[in-house]
């Protein structure tokens, strides 16, 4: 999730990796897909896994991007990151009584609703709030 706090804006931006586990590599990539959608300095705000900021290519790609700055999340606290207020809403809402026919259905599903979750601002704006992000609309 993004925050703007100056354009008062929530957005949604997610990367798409089928059957595979996330390495740093893939954060590489997914950061430089970020500084091409997100001008100017920005803050990462994320979990302390280790493929965030432990990884040694994530390391390097932020010692060429001093605009970009990082911050960890507290220890084990998921109802403070909005991350995982969309993740909620999709498995318990949008695809709560989903029976996929196989894993393509499923992860077609998935995509399509961040899909459109992506267009409803004030929904999003609701998980940033829930997480106790201050907000002001």
């Amino acid at each position: 999730m993004t925050l703007s706090p100056q354009a008062r804006h929530v957005g949604l931006y997610f990367g798409r990796w089928i059957n595979q586990n996330v390495h740093g590599e893939e954060v590489v990539e997914f950061l430089d897909y970020l500084t091409g959608q997100l001008p100017g300095e920005w803050t990462v705000v994320w979990d302390r896994n280790r493929i965030h900021s432990k990884s040694k290519v994530v390391k390097a790609w932020l010692a060429r991007h001093p605009n970009v700055v990082v911050e960890d999340f507290p220890p084990y606290d998921p109802d403070a990151n909005p991350d995982e207020w969309v993740w909620s809403w999709a498995k318990y809402g949008e695809l709560c009584n989903l029976c996929p026919a196989d894993v393509e259905h499923l992860f077609d599903a998935v995509l399509h609703a961040l899909e459109n979750l992506k267009h409803q601002p004030c929904l999003l704006a609701s998980f940033v709030l829930d997480a106790g992000v201050p907000l002001c609309l």
